[in-house]
């Protein structure tokens, strides 16, 4: 029997050959790489893909700016096509499809890989009709993963696929209608004949989230005030302490004056014992934020590597929004793995006690957290990764570092702080010891450095040695920074695990905004648009309409709802923001385009 396996990427198409069959011979078809081996009686086949195979797309006249009006698109019916990057693949599996009597749709365990899947079964049936199709899944390329997906083989679920598709049918439209419009009336207020002005049901809010936090900025207004700060001896210390806020200088220096050399007392000393936590087990947009946050690797690419390294058999899958571990994965086996690993110091200790690890509250139902599939160093990523290995190096470390986190101990430290009284003035001291670093020491990236102040006893006197006011001013809020717009969209429903990063660097490619040291600071084209947006059309960038979107999405996939339904309600919602802002129009167009030298879109 001809069996075929179909995968989402090269490497994991030779992984899989490599496990299950007693050595294999590559080979080529129409130049994209395939594997031959045997596998008990039969010849197997093995290909991998570099995504979707299709897309969405409008067709005949419907496919002109010019001759077609953008509203008249959501009326039309979108039809699936093949995209120009993948004619080879789709030439080479059709090849190896011809003679065929099984094929196993190996593509990644997550929606996208479901419709991905469906688009390789579409490709094959007009070449073979007969062959049958089975859907096997795997959270990890490791030999026992892949071993224990096809021995128990399922079926596509035909549910999520639709789901995937009116999604990106709704994209489409909603994207291209607001884009056509948007662009061509710029165009003509700015009076050009080129540039893009670009419209994206997520990417939009994405980027009015960003807008929303540089005007806070811009629009803060900075405000003085003034504190006391004072060095106190007591019981053999030095002690330095502040008062609270003064709105006025006159009062600060008053008060300073009056407590200079004087005699006070502690009225509170107060030193407890506290604990922070280990983190939760790590899903996708957790992975991201702490890469963009601590690692200085942005949430596009740290995803991509932490892809790379899944295809490599060193983490499990990392499209996930699960933060519970299954009871099924064996965690000590992991941790015994990781003990001939850099981290062996570490996960020795570990296996010495019982693993109890972290619970988050979120299960996708489908895939498990992040976590390390197998023991690695530097020069193995290096082989594996070549070019990229020293970021992919830091995301399987985070990897690492946090799942044994997960396994240990909370870190334990002294809260600290000391009130004294001086005349009518109270002032404070705050500080933190740590008694036990417990998962810090694995995990540093979340330690909380020392400031330990002197152990003193309440009701001790002290004895003002030193004062001064100072003045200061209130700080305007940060730009967000990429780890925060990550948690937003998370908050808001905006996107996917499998495409946050991707909002955030369309907006990124098409001059809206640029991200600077981890900062997301609009452009003037940006700013430009939400403003507008937001006088003429507001629904068009408010992050809860999408977030109604993707629930009314979900619902395909349990069955609650039909594809045809979704997809006509959304449509009409929003023409009826199509025509708000078609009401509304020339003011914005002036506005946008007067911004197009500050930020031009590409």
């Amino acid at each position: 029997m001809g069996v075929l396996v179909v995968s989402e990427k090269d490497s994991v198409a030779a992984a899989i050959a490599r496990y299950l069959g007693r050595g294999y011979r590559r080979f080529r078809v129409v130049g994209v790489p395939a594997y031959r081996f045997r596998r008990g009686d039969d010849e197997w086949l093995s290909m991998g893909l570099r995504g979707h195979l299709m897309d969405f797309d409008f067709g005949g006249e419907l496919a002109s700016w010019r001759r077609t009006e953008p509203e008249r698109l959501f009326d039309a019916q979108p039809i699936l096509v093949y995209r120009p990057e993948s004619t080879r693949h789709v030439l080479a599996l059709r090849s190896l499809a011809k003679s065929a009597e099984l094929v196993y749709l190996a593509l990644d365990a997550d929606s996208e890989g479901e419709a991905i899947a469906y688009e390789a079964m579409m490709t094959i049936m007009p070449v073979n009709p007969r062959v049958r199709f089975l859907r096997v899944r795997f959270n990890a390329v490791t030999r026992d993963d892949i071993l224990e997906a096809f021995n128990k083989p399922q079926q596509l679920d035909l549910r999520t696929v639709e789901k995937v598709f009116t999604r990106m049918m709704l994209d489409l439209t909603i994207g291209a209608a607001f884009t056509r419009l948007l662009t061509l009336s710029v165009r003509r207020a700015a009076g050009r004949a080129n540039g893009i002005v670009s419209y994206g049901p997520c990417q939009t809010p994405v980027l009015s989230l960003v807008v929303r936090r540089a005007l806070e900025r811009e629009n803060f207004v900075p405000r003085k005030y003034y504190v006391v700060s004072a060095l106190v001896a007591v019981d053999g210390h030095r002690l330095a302490v502040r008062s609270e806020r003064f709105e006025g200088r006159e009062d600060a220096v008053a008060a300073a004056k009056s407590i200079r050399g004087s005699v006070g007392r502690v009225v509170e000393a107060s030193f407890v014992e506290a604990r922070k936590s280990p983190p939760v087990p790590l899903e996708t947009v957790e992975l991201e934020k702490r890469a963009s946050k601590w690692l200085g690797i942005r949430s596009r690419e740290a995803l991509a590597l932490a892809e790379e390294l899944y295809r490599h058999g060193l983490i499990s899958y990392p499209r996930t929004e699960t933060n519970v571990y299954p009871q099924t994965l064996d965690l000590r086996r992991l941790v015994a793995e990781l003990a001939r690993s850099p981290f062996g110091w570490y996960a020795g200790r570990l296996l010495a006690s019982r693993l109890s690890p972290t619970r988050g509250r979120s299960d996708d139902g489908a895939h498990p957290p992040i976590y390390p599939v197998r023991a690695a160093d530097l020069p193995d990523v290096v082989r594996a990764l070549g070019r990229h290995a020293r970021k992919a190096w830091k995301i399987y470390e985070l990897v690492v570092r946090h799942f044994l986190a997960t396994l240990s101990p909370p870190a334990v430290y002294e809260r600290q702080r000391v009130v004294v009284r001086v005349g009518g003035l109270d002032l404070v001291a705050e500080g933190r010891r740590t008694i036990s670093e417990g998962y810090w020491e694995i995990y540093p990236y979340e330690r909380i450095e020392d400031s330990p102040i002197p152990r003193v006893e309440a009701g001790a006197t002290v004895r003002v040695v030193e004062v001064e006011v100072e003045e200061r001013e209130t700080k305007p809020p940060d730009y967000l920074s990429e780890a925060e717009l990550l948690a937003l969209m998370k908050r808001h429903g905006i996107g996917t695990d499998a495409t946050m990063q991707e909002h955030i660097h369309t907006n990124v490619r098409r001059g809206y905004m640029n991200i600077v040291r981890g900062r997301c600071i609009p452009s003037p084209l940006g700013k430009a648009l939400i403003l507008g947006l937001n006088d003429t059309a507001p629904h068009l960038a408010d992050p809860d309409v999408r977030s109604r979107m993707e629930s009314m999405l979900a619902q395909i996939s349990r069955g609650r709802a039909d594809p045809r339904d979704v997809l006509e309600a959304v449509k009409r919602e929003f023409r009826g923001y199509y025509k708000l802002l078609l009401d509304r129009l020339p003011s914005l167009s002036k506005s946008i385009a007067g911004s197009l030298d500050g930020g031009s879109p590409r």
